[in-house]
This record gives C-alpha cells, sequence and structure tokens, in this order.
C-alpha cells in the first residue's frame, strides 16, 4: 500500500468528498470512490490540481507529464518554438500555480543559464522538463555532489538529499556553461551511484548513468542532465513519453480530433450564439475548483517537435 500510496489517494478522495458533500452525496457515494480511483489509474486525476498534490507521487508526475505532452503537441507539429515564459504559462493552464522555478531549471538544461532568452523546440523542452519535473530531488542532490567534487573535496564526503534547488546553488552551477571541463566522471558516477543505494526518491537506474559516464573522462553539470533527458532508457523507465521518433504519433488523439471537426463542420447549430454558449459550457467544467470526477474529460490536440532549439538569438 505504500509502495503505491494509497493511503495517500484514500485520504484526498475523503478530503474531496468532504469539501463537496452536498454535490458527492447526490452523485453517490459508491460511485464517487469508483470514479476517483479510475482517474487515478488513467492519470486524469491530475488535471487542474493544486501544485503540492501534482508533485505528491511518482505516478502524479508522470501523468502530469504525459497530459502536458498530449495537450500541447500540436505545438512540436506544427513545429513552433517558445520562450521559457510560454512554456510557463500553458503549464499553469493545466495547473494554476505551477512554480516559474520549475520550468526555469528545466529550460537551463536546454539553454544552459547564458541563453535563457533563447527560444526552445517542444520536444527539448517537454525531455528536459520531464527529467526535472519527475527527479527534481535527485537532481538536487547530485548538483550537491557535483559543488563538492568541483570544490575539491574527498568523493568519501557523505552527501545527504538536500531541499536546495538547483538554481539556488553557488553560481559555479547556476551558471555554468558548456565550455567548463567539469568533473571527471568516474568519481562522479561512484558517489551517485553511493547516493542511490540509500535514496529514498526516484532516481534513474544506476545503469544508465553508468552508460551516460563511462564514455567520457569529464562532464559538466548540465551536460550530464541533457544526457540524462536525451537518455531512451531514462525515459522508458519514467513511463509518460513515447520516444522522440514518436512523439509526434498519437492516432487515438488524431482519430478524435478528426471526429470533432467532423461533427463541427456538419452540426447546424453551429453558429455564434451556440459555439459561445458552448464555450462558457466548457469552461465551467474546466473549472479548477470542481473536483476532477465530475468534469467531462476535456481532450486537446497537441504534440511534440522533432526541431533543434533554436540558439540563433543568442
Amino acid at each position: 500500500l505504500a509502495q503505491k500510496n494509497v493511503l495517500f489517494y484514500l485520504e484526498d478522495a475523503i478530503n474531496q468528498l468532504l469539501e463537496h458533500r452536498d454535490e458527492y452525496t447526490q452523485f453517490g457515494i459508491v460511485r464517487y470512490f469508483a470514479e476517483y480511483f479510475g482517474s487515478v489509474r488513467s492519470g486524469n486525476h491530475v488535471l487542474f490540481r493544486e501544485f503540492s498534490y501534482v508533485k505528491a507521487t511518482p505516478h502524479n508526475r508522470a501523468a502530469f507529464i504525459r497530459i502536458f505532452w498530449r495537450c500541447f503537441r500540436q505545438i512540436g507539429k506544427n513545429g513552433d518554438l517558445l520562450a521559457m515564459t510560454e512554456y510557463c504559462s500553458l503549464l499553469q493552464l493545466l495547473c494554476p500555480d505551477f512554480p516559474v522555478e520549475m520550468v526555469q531549471n528545466a529550460a537551463r538544461i536546454v539553454l544552459m543559464d547564458d541563453a535563457m532568452d533563447c527560444l526552445m523546440s517542444f520536444a527539448d523542452f517537454l525531455y528536459a522538463f520531464q527529467i526535472q519535473f519527475y527527479y527534481e530531488e535527485f537532481l538536487e542532490s547530485v548538483a550537491v555532489i557535483y559543488q563538492d567534487l568541483l570544490s575539491g573535496k574527498s568523493p568519501n564526503t557523505v552527501i545527504v538529499p538536500t531541499s536546495t534547488s538547483v538554481e539556488q546553488l553557488p553560481p559555479v552551477i547556476a551558471g555554468e556553461t558548456a565550455t567548463q571541463d567539469g568533473v571527471d566522471s568516474f568519481l562522479f558516477n561512484a558517489c551517485i551511484e553511493a547516493l542511490c543505494e540509500r535514496y529514498k526518491h526516484s532516481h534513474p537506474s544506476t545503469s544508465s548513468i553508468r552508460e551516460i559516464l563511462q564514455h567520457v573522462q569529464r562532464v559538466s553539470f548540465y551536460g550530464f542532465l541533457m544526457a540524462i533527458a536525451k537518455h531512451e532508457g531514462i525515459n522508458h523507465e519514467i513511463g509518460s513519453l513515447p520516444s522522440k521518433a514518436e512523439l509526434l504519433i498519437d492516432p487515438d488523439m488524431d482519430h478524435e480530433l478528426e471526429k470533432l471537426i467532423a461533427q463541427i463542420s456538419v452540426s447546424p447549430t453551429s453558429n455564434s450564439s451556440s459555439s459561445a454558449t458552448g464555450h462558457k459550457e466548457l469552461i465551467r467544467k474546466a473549472s479548477p475548483r470542481k473536483s476532477l470526477h465530475h468534469r467531462k474529460r476535456i481532450e486537446i490536440e497537441s504534440d511534440g517537435s522533432t526541431e533543434e532549439t533554436d540558439s540563433s538569438e543568442n
């Protein structure tokens, strides 16, 4: 039960029930719990929820990453390049209090700190965001390890997870550029493996980390993070996103979109008045103040991108 966080979801379900008691009493208690846990299983339960809930479990994080991809993949399909602030706005459409700092950290993996005003392709940002969000605590601890090695401390020093975020670390990491030599890959790998042996949070498999580091003598912090973001094995371990080659492909979503377009094109009531009414109804059902279990699921067509990040604005 603890491994699957069942008690966490049960407590949240009860809290939601008490908060909307009148509504769900008429809805049916048994049906409510069935739909709540059904939405948890399908991954729709994190939509429009507060950030503390979205990040509370590995399953929630993976579900949110997948929802973000499916909702906005059309950006990648169109080949659009967006700034960090625009990606932040998209994330806050799904989670109103999603922190800007998390988006900045993901963008820094792609762009490095000295190019934060550049535009990014959807695919580049998506895979960087995935590892930054899913492995947040692990990356914070790895940043501490990297800083210790860079400052000349002994690799035998015990490293414990801290709440220090990457952007709050000393400038040697936060302002790191691709031209820096970094740290010895063998020592870095040994320290990370020692961390993983006693780590309670989610982390990539040690075999995947070893595979990344064994091919280079020295590695920079953001070079390491970018390698994690691009690693197909680690992407498969998380299980939220397809491979980059398949990021644009989602036959089920394409089919649903085609059906929706067909219905709109032949509907005799598709005038401005009915459209306005339908729009108001959509907003009402998508309100973040409502529990997910009483909303109709909203499907939005989107995808990722195979284009490279645009750095021509540097």
